[in-house]
């Protein structure tokens, strides 16, 4: 009988607040702050530091990371937020339901930038293949794809109510484009590095820019009022001057305010720069200073240099009276925000800042946390700060209590309790830099071990650590509870494992400094094992006749296993290449696995110390490795990212688990095994719970080898039919989707429905022919597979699950030419039909084909147009050549004729001759 197993799947991650990769920006309604948490986004109420709302897509996978997000400026429009993700996708999401309407197809990398238009019905997503992509947020469908950057687009914003777009990349231009024309208008350079990011004041009269350049780059907008000799018939953008900075770092990003009256510009270091906007008034008057101090240095020059006999021309009047504005005069710097660790995005709320303030800003950090600022004249203020929820750098170990009810987890600098149910941080605790903890029986104390060999007592009730005593000379990497013979753990203190070449045995003592005081825990060393190498690693095993062992993994590749109560030498297992990190001994004491650096796992028997077996777990190294209680299943995390689960009797991988964003550090399973914990260099804290759902062994390979295939399938789609080119046109325009493995279900299922139906009207008019001619009123039989449903019903079904830009996409690239005209035979009987989705599919194929209409008459156009211009070219350019030709052929007539004149001369001379001789 095969045996089957019990699935886990991911239900909660927690301790991530933002993400270094993304932005922060505010929701339309300017409550909530967004930030992306990895693969999710959470709306942080800033007032009370939770989060209100999170939005988590369906499956969790180190390609959904967000990159990008942006909020719709318009709180009416239906998707008003959009994240951008690793694999290029865009998800559409309820600001109201966190629900995800919508994910659109078309980069074929990481999206970069997001801007809705002020409408908020059109959304415009930059990508790291140089390409902007316009989306119909209402039609979740693309509209139109826009090629001509050469590097990485950077940012984006609308113009003139969203009928321009202003585009900024890494290749150090700026492009405009004409969004009714879809096409380039303008390419604005200047920039000597790369454009990092790019904003526009509310009435759209300035746009500022900023790279690495010491200076932001100011332009000026051209009104539609504004004509003149002073503009270009096709210019929008003209350079208004540059701003220098304070800063000598690269510009990350640039924001203005929701009134435009500040901009900030936050440099990829610890400051901002924040500028105030002056109005033409106090901008004229800034300038008239200026002049009067440049005319009282050149007074004060000329007066220096008159005994020479130099005359110094005085400033014009004119220059004096009315002085020409410059970008200086306009942006005057107001504050310099410093931030105690890295900025990593900013944002202004776009709500009524407090009573007394000019804005309110927000930002994300790099460790881990989101400040919220208050900016006027005098000074920058700190407001909120969510801090708590997460650790500040990666989570290293994590333990779970005799109970399963309380999870530890620690960091560089920071002890935290959580929650393991629910998610919530219960305790945060300062501590050194913690590699291994473990609970104390009892739930009020707990123990941890820092990278200075110190071993902290923690007191969980009053979340602070009441003694931190010098264990270890080198850094403590093992704390292993300690047995009993009745399998009480931990009843009888702990081991310790250090770099300094021992192994400390501890046991609990109660100390009571006064008679007021309680009683405090302590512990006392009671016995030493020295060792040859660095410890990496302790593990203690009890067997089933009730002998303890205690296993020490050496820098040397080797374990070491010795009796318990007598540290007498028992085995030696060696066979690994690398260092064994991380080791687990069963709860019945018959095996042992290692994991190690050389990304192996070896299961050994504790009788004899013989290798099992040896098995190729990770593409890296393995960090951390445990046995479920009372079975032989394991669990082994690595820096490949990913969570396995195995059998070890079978030796045989029963599930591979992703979610996590980067390594994985630790592991901790419950007592009972329903759920485990893991802790990740992305900072977050994950739990697996086990399911009732089971698995087989054999369907797991086969589903694992499908995922190969159509990984493999996606790479041969990009090869083949990517739109890309390596040196796209200059200000091309495209197909907005990409084929993807979606894109090809969908056309399968369509062209399978066509057939199906085609099939069920052929069998229908054979059975209408045969009753005709028989008469005896037989009764139809219908196909199964069609539920019932009529020919134009099933067809007009299966169009309407699949999703609006798949159906694009399966249309426009992916149907056979046959298959659609299959399909145009049902639009008549669907567009008569009073139902909705089949208006809506009709309409939706309608719309494809005027659509592939107008491209072919703008097509047949255009080579109508590009044919006359040619000719009239040819024309132009070969005139001088027919001139040149003429020439020529009237110079070879007037030879022709005067080289026949002389021989008929020469005829006639030789006849006088021959006649002259007859006569003599």
């Amino acid at each position: 009988m095969v045996k089957a197993y019990l699935r886990y799947e991911p239900a909660l991650t927690f301790g991530v607040i933002a993400s270094p990769e993304s932005n922060v920006v505010y929701d339309p309604s300017g409550r909530l702050l967004l930030a992306a948490a990895l693969d999710r986004l959470a709306a942080w109420d800033l007032k009370r530091g939770l989060p209100s709302i999170t939005f988590a897509p369906s499956s969790s996978s180190p390609s959904l990371v967000i990159f990008c997000i942006a909020s719709s400026p318009s709180a009416a429009a239906s998707s008003s937020i959009a994240s951008g993700h690793a694999d290029g996708s865009i998800r559409l999401w309820d600001a109201e339901t966190g629900a995800c309407e919508a994910t659109l197809h078309g980069h074929r990398s990481a999206a970069s930038a997001l801007r809705f238009a002020p409408s908020g019905a059109v959304l415009a997503s930059g990508s790291k293949d140089c390409d902007v992509i316009l989306w119909d947020v209402v039609a979740q469908a693309g509209l139109f794809r826009l090629r001509g950057h050469r590097d990485q687009v950077t940012d984006l914003l609308f113009l003139d109510s969203g009928k321009k777009l202003v585009s900024c990349s890494k290749d150090k231009f700026i492009r405009v484009w004409d969004l009714d024309t879809q096409h380039c208008l303008q390419i604005v350079g200047g920039h000597r590095s790369e454009i990092w990011s790019m904003d526009v004041d509310p009435s759209e009269k300035f746009l500022v820019s900023g790279s690495a350049d010491p200076e932001l780059r100011v332009f000026r907008i051209r009104q539609s009022a504004e004509e003149g000799e002073d503009w270009s018939k096709w210019d929008v953008l003209k350079l208004f001057g540059e701003i220098p900075r304070q800063s000598k770092e690269r510009v990350a990003t640039i924001r203005f305010n929701k009134n435009g009256s500040l901009v900030a510009c936050q440099v990829a270091g610890k400051t901002a720069d924040i500028y105030r906007v002056l109005d033409e008034t106090e901008a004229t008057r800034k300038a008239k200073r200026r002049m009067n101090r440049k005319k009282e240095k050149a007074l004060a020059k000329s007066m220096a240099t008159e005994g020479n006999g130099t005359v110094i021309d005085p400033l014009p009047a004119k220059d004096l009276q009315n002085p020409a504005v410059i970008a200086a005069d306009v942006f005057k710097l107001l504050q310099v925000l410093r931030a105690s660790k890295k900025i990593c995005s900013i944002a202004f709320s776009p709500s009524n800042p407090p009573k007394g303030c000019l804005a309110t800003l927000s930002l994300s950090l790099n460790n881990n946390m989101l400040e919220t600022y208050s900016v006027d004249s005098e000074k920058v203020s700190k407001m909120y700060s969510i801090e708590m929820h997460g650790h500040h750098s990666d989570v290293r170990s994590v333990s779970l209590n005799l109970e399963d009810n309380l999870l530890m987890s620690t960091s560089h600098n920071a002890v935290k309790i959580w929650n393991p149910s629910t998610g919530d941080c219960l305790r945060t605790i300062d501590s050194g830099y913690g590699l291994c903890s473990a609970f104390v029986p009892g739930n009020r104390y707990a123990l941890v071990g820092t990278k200075g060999g110190t071993l902290e007592i923690i007191d969980i009730a009053s979340g602070s650590s009441i003694e931190v005593i010098e264990a270890h000379a080198g850094s403590i990497r093992s704390i292993i509870p300690i047995p009993d013979e009745d399998g009480n753990i931990g009843a009888r203190g702990f081991v310790t494992g250090s770099a300094d070449h021992d192994v400390k045995f501890w046991e609990y003592q109660w100390m009571q400094k006064s008679d007021t005081d309680s009683k405090q825990l302590t512990v006392t060393n009671v016995r030493t094992l020295k060792m040859d190498e660095d410890v990496l690693a302790v593990s203690i095993g009890t067997n089933q006749v009730g002998k303890q062992y205690i296993a020490v993994a050496l820098l040397d590749c080797t374990v070491k296993v010795y009796h318990l109560d007598t540290l007498k030498y028992c085995l030696k297992l060696y066979g690994h290449k690398l260092p064994v990190l991380c080791m687990d001994i069963s709860s019945d004491g018959t095996l042992i696995v290692t994991g190690s650096a050389d990304k192996n796992l070896k299961i050994w028997g504790m009788d004899f110390g013989d290798c099992h077996k040896s098995i190729f777990a990770h593409s890296d190294s393995v960090m951390d490795v445990k046995f479920v209680y009372k079975t032989h299943y394991m669990f082994s995390v690595g820096k490949d990212h990913t969570v396995k689960y195995w059998d070890a009797d079978k030796i045989e991988l029963l599930l591979t688990l992703e979610g996590h964003h980067a390594e994985v550090w630790c592991i901790t399973i419950s007592s009972r095994g329903d759920f485990i914990m893991t802790g990740s260099h992305d900072r977050s804290i994950r739990r697996w719970d086990r399911t009732e759902e089971q698995l087989f062994i054999e369907e797991e390979k086969e589903k694992r080898l499908e995922e190969s295939f159509e990984a493999d399938l996606d790479n041969d789609i990009e090869h083949r039919y990517g739109q890309k080119d390596d040196t796209p046109d200059e200000g091309s325009v495209g197909v907005p989707g990409r084929k993807t493995k979606e894109t090809l279900t969908s056309a399968d299922a369509i062209m399978d429905a066509l057939d199906t139906a085609e099939e069920e009207l052929k069998r229908l008019n054979q059975h209408k022919v045969e009753d005709l001619k028989n008469g005896n009123g037989a009764r139809f039989q219908p196909n199964v597979i069609m539920q019932g449903r009529s020919p134009s019903d099933y067809v007009l079904n299966v169009v309407s699950n699949i999703h609006p830009n798949d159906l694009e996409q399966a249309l426009l690239q992916s149907l056979p030419f046959s298959d659609a005209l299959k399909l145009m035979f049902y639009l008549k009987e669907w567009s008569l039909v009073p139902s909705k989705e089949a208006l809506q599919q009709s309409y939706r194929v309608i719309c494809l084909v005027y659509f592939l209409q107008e491209c072919k008459d703008t097509i047949g156009f255009n080579l109508a147009a590009m044919d006359h211009v040619k000719e009239l070219l040819a024309m132009r350019s070969d005139a001088p050549f027919r001139d040149a030709k003429a020439k020529l052929m009237e110079i070879r007539q007037e030879q022709s004729k005067r080289s026949d004149r002389s021989t008929d001369g020469n005829e006639r001379r030789k006849k006088k001759r021959k006649k002259a001789s007859g006569e003599s």
